[in-house]
């Protein structure tokens, strides 16, 4: 509670909403559409890249090394990209910087399939993941100025839009550039179409929602917090960085384990489809009994405990049960939505959760990018699974342990003004 005792620069954090981010209920159904039509954006820049690489290797000369610089990449656009979003966010509104993030991933994604210059194709792939990363922060921070009753449900809405984009573009990339006479720049460049369509229904939005450039009282306050004092935002940072690390390298290397284990490369592509499957509802349907409760601590451990408990079964039996295996795994993977609905629940404002979007993702993905590599690395010296699936398994407990830190009912706000 306040007092006439404290001290003067203690920022009030815990308004509600400006009375102009309460839409009509159209203007609510189409951001919603917006929302989802972002998700699932954010994510075939890089899966649709995969199935078709080979052949973009070809056609361009581009080197194995280079190909390889191609997967650590994408996280670390994100955690560099990420740090301007609350900035720009204060500039011009979120709004208008996700709508300006569609169309530098429909940009990046359409020019990249025509270049013949392994140089511009990596220039042209960053556009892409530059809008990529702002997005990424600025949508929970979306979710909470626009829907603040409702963040669970939009951000389960979000995070399963996500999942089906990640899936899908992986899915059907190669099928489509089949369709489309085998043309890898065709197939790859068609996900620009996407992208077009989703920025202008952030143009449309933005056009009716008029949103003010000019930072809220609120978003100005949270811009002076000093985040770095939060355990919190340390905690859901280290926690973000964790989960991906796992994610990660379970999505880049999960059908290598299953084939050295017996498994047939198509079996193996369909028990990666399967973990991918199993988010996808668990997506929507997390975030929402997340919210629901001040404490997120339970599923922390639930998550972290499906992911040991899946690691532990690929070292051990990877052939013998692999569909157990692959469904427990993807299970953990929904750790990420989880982390979200955290990102909103853990600061007052969306000017707090711009904040803690940024830092706890910037910083998170930075620390993902050895994970692959790493992992790699580990499998390469020893021979065998044995090693790198045991660090795997092992790197989850300080996952729970951060997240059980993440999960408590706090504010970031509390902590940064102390």
């Amino acid at each position: 509670m306040s007092t006439a005792a404290e001290p003067a620069t203690t920022l009030r954090t815990d308004v509600p909403p400006a009375p102009a981010a309460r839409a009509p209920k159209a203007l609510g159904a189409l951001l919603v559409v917006a929302v989802v039509a972002a998700a699932l954006n954010l994510r075939p820049v890089v899966t649709s890249l995969g199935p078709v690489l080979d052949s973009v290797r070809t056609d361009l000369g581009m080197s194995a090394a280079v190909a390889g610089l191609l997967t650590a990449v994408p996280a670390l656009c994100f955690a560099v990209f990420g740090i301007a979003a609350p900035a720009l966010a204060r500039r011009i509104g979120p709004i208008a910087v996700v709508a300006a993030g569609m169309g530098a991933i429909a940009l990046g994604v359409l020019a990249r399939s025509f270049t013949g210059s392994t140089a511009v194709f990596l220039l042209l792939t960053a556009v892409a993941l530059a809008g990529v990363a702002v997005a990424n922060v600025l949508l929970p921070v979306v979710i909470k100025r626009y829907f603040p009753q409702r963040v669970g449900p939009m951000i389960g809405l979000y995070s399963m839009a996500l999942s089906v984009g990640t899936s899908a573009a992986a899915a059907a990339t190669v099928p489509l550039t089949g369709a489309l006479g085998g043309n890898w720049r065709l197939g790859l460049g068609a996900w620009g179409l996407l992208a077009a369509a989703a920025a202008v229904l952030w143009l449309v939005t933005l056009f009716l929602r008029r949103e003010r450039s000019s930072a809220t009282a609120a978003a100005r306050a949270a811009a002076r917090l000093p985040i770095l004092r939060s355990r919190t935002a340390w905690a859901l940072a280290l926690f973000f960085g964790l989960q991906s690390t796992s994610a990660y390298a379970a999505m880049g290397w999960l059908p290598k384990i299953y084939q050295d284990a017996g498994v047939s490369a198509g079996a193996s592509g369909v028990l990666l489809a399967e973990v991918m499957a199993v988010s996808v509802p668990a997506s929507f349907v997390l975030p929402n009994l997340a919210a629901r409760r001040g404490d997120q601590r339970i599923f922390v451990v639930v998550l972290g405990l499906c992911g040991i408990a899946g690691f532990t079964g690929l070292l051990f039996a990877a052939g013998t049960a692999p569909w157990l295996w692959a469904g427990l795994v993807g299970l953990s993977m929904c750790a990420f939505p989880l982390a979200l609905t955290m990102l909103g629940l853990r600061a007052r404002t969306p000017g707090g959760v711009t904040q803690l979007s940024a830092f706890a993702q910037s910083l998170g993905y930075l620390i993902s990018v050895p994970g692959p590599i790493v992992i790699g690395g580990l499998y390469q010296s020893t021979g065998g699974w044995t090693v790198p699936l045991a660090f795997l398994a092992l790197l989850l407990v300080p996952q729970i342990l951060v997240g059980l830190r993440a999960g408590l009912a706090r504010h970031i706000e509390d902590e940064a003004v102390r």
